[in-house]
């Protein structure tokens, strides 16, 4: 006579005798995907803080990918470095962004944090496209995808990218610093107010400054 195995499923362990078992199904999607319950596609699987995310399947072909991360990457540098500098001279009483951009505007020359400059616009912008050109000529030319987003030496004295897990921080951090810099224009626009002074309004009256009543006049607030 055959011995019975014990049993191993969860509804076994779970029944006793006179009543019945119970099991809850419970459907989970892939760690990590956007769309719960979707598949990531193969040629995400291996890339950082992709999520899966493609619906347009625009980073099917692997140079398209190559250069759609080569650009984010670049963006998500931008988009902190411009934050920093939006929010950084008012928070140090030099004046805000709104503000800064009169000069153009009216005429005559920038103040940097309250010094002169000679240059005119015309020269800045001028002075800006050679350096911008020269340096992503340089950055260009290098044919390695990873040292062109990661080159390492000057450029990284600390070595705060050396793995994976630092790469994917920075990203998600430039990512969050993209939309803060789309607030930033969005907030002006409907308010045009500083940073700072669309939140002291706003911790100063939370009901009547808010995303819900930018750019609406309301009798009596």
């Amino acid at each position: 006579m055959k011995a019975v195995a014990a049993p191993t499923t969860r509804a076994a362990a779970l029944a006793r005798p006179g009543r019945s078992a119970r099991v809850a199904a419970r459907a989970v999607p892939p760690a990590g995907n956007w769309l719960p319950g979707s598949d990531c596609p193969a040629y995400l699987q291996n890339v950082p803080g992709s999520n899966g995310f493609d619906p347009l399947k625009l980073a099917e072909v692997p140079s398209n990918l190559q250069r759609y991360q080569e650009a984010e990457l670049q963006h998500c540098r931008w988009a902190m470095l411009g934050f920093a500098g939006a929010i950084a001279p008012e928070v140090l009483g030099f004046g805000n962004w709104v503000d800064a951009q009169e000069w153009v505007v009216k005429g005559g020359n920038a103040t940097w944090f309250g010094i002169s400059n000679p240059l005119s616009i015309s020269t800045l912008v001028g002075l800006q496209a050679v350096l911008f050109a020269a340096a992503e000529g340089a950055r260009g030319q290098e044919a390695d995808a990873s040292k062109r987003k990661y080159p390492g030496g000057s450029f990284n004295p600390m070595g705060m990218a050396a793995d994976d897990a630092a790469k994917l921080k920075e990203l998600k951090n430039g990512r969050l610093a993209m939309v803060a810099c789309a607030g930033l224009l969005g907030q002006y626009a409907a308010n045009g107010l500083s940073p700072l002074q669309a939140l002291a309004k706003h911790v100063a009256d939370p009901w009547g400054a808010n995303v819900a009543t930018n750019g609406v006049s309301i009798p009596g607030l």
